[in-house]
């Protein structure tokens, strides 16, 4: 009982990872409609120059400050370069633009830092605690936590404040909002830096986790079931799905991996996201679409 306890509870934590990337797809998506295929393009990126100021002996604040203030410059950028031409066109054409930013990204990164992997500490300890007889690792805990702290600090800024209420006129019905006084590219301009911010945290987290190599945007690809399951526009509904995701997919490698030969926590969740889909498109949170007729 204790061993499948340590499993559960290691695939809980580890699941929290990719929420903490799924959190700035449903920023976006909450205030444009748009799936941004460049959010792990920005983890890299965030954690790449973070890494790259610090080698360079600049004060860790400062360097966090410094790679935060490059990506708010990055978000703007994109709104007024990318966001506000193409307003009113079709997803695939949005999705597109995103797709092609991601390797834009990718080369302005690789630009300035080069592509040499580097090794990131953050000073927290990856050793093992026993809590009532589960081993759990320190790291993941701090990864928990500091999901945690901000899933309720954008809940409360999406449900709570104008900004949020703005929000969500914006993605239910961009030119109502704009008819009613709300300013689009503020509204943009705001979430893709608040997005910008989420894939620092994460960027640092999966950097200390994996090293800053150019293989970390990749982890957009572990974002995309935690989204199928836990809903677009939910941010609850990101941490729910990776958690879920998580801890089936550590399951599923140990008590089902030796039937199918190993490796499946590689494709078990995308199995998952699946059958979501057939059984419930929107996702456990997400806000179905209603069409008038």
């Amino acid at each position: 009982m204790s061993f499948f306890l340590e499993v559960l509870v290691g695939g809980l934590l580890a699941g929290v990872m990719y929420s903490l990337v799924a959190i700035g797809f449903v920023l976006i998506y909450k205030a444009s409609g748009v799936f941004n295929f460049a959010q792990g393009s920005l983890v890299l990126f965030g954690a790449l120059t973070f890494v790259s100021l610090v080698e360079r002996h600049v004060a860790p604040w400062l360097a966090f400050a410094a790679t935060l203030v490059a990506l708010v410059l990055i978000a703007i950028a994109i709104e007024r370069a990318v966001l506000r031409p193409l307003v009113n066109r079709t997803p695939i054409v949005l999705f597109m633009a995103t797709l092609g930013l991601s390797f834009i990204l990718e080369g302005a990164a690789q630009l300035f830092w080069g592509a040499q992997v580097h090794g990131l500490d953050l000073g927290i300890d990856d050793k093992p605690l026993q809590l009532g007889g589960v081993m759990i690792s320190q790291f993941d805990l701090f990864a928990a936590a500091t999901a945690g702290v901000l899933v309720i600090a954008l809940s409360l800024l999406t449900n709570r404040t104008r900004l949020g209420l703005s929000l969500r006129a914006v993605a239910d019905d961009p030119l109502a909002a704009l008819a009613v006084g709300i300013r689009l590219p503020r509204i943009w301009a705001i979430v893709w830096s608040l997005a910008g911010f989420v894939s620092l945290v994460a960027g640092l987290l999966w950097g200390a986790r994996l090293g800053v190599q150019f293989s970390l945007s990749l982890v957009v690809l572990k974002a995309l079931p935690v989204l199928i399951i836990g809903g677009f526009s939910s941010i609850g509904g990101a941490i729910v799905g990776g958690l879920l995701v998580g801890a089936s997919e550590k399951l599923a490698e140990v008590y089902l991996g030796s039937l199918v030969g190993g490796g499946i926590e590689n494709w078990f969740p995308y199995v998952l996201a699946i059958l979501f889909l057939l059984a419930r498109p929107a996702g456990l949170f997400g806000e179905p679409a209603v069409e008038r007729v």
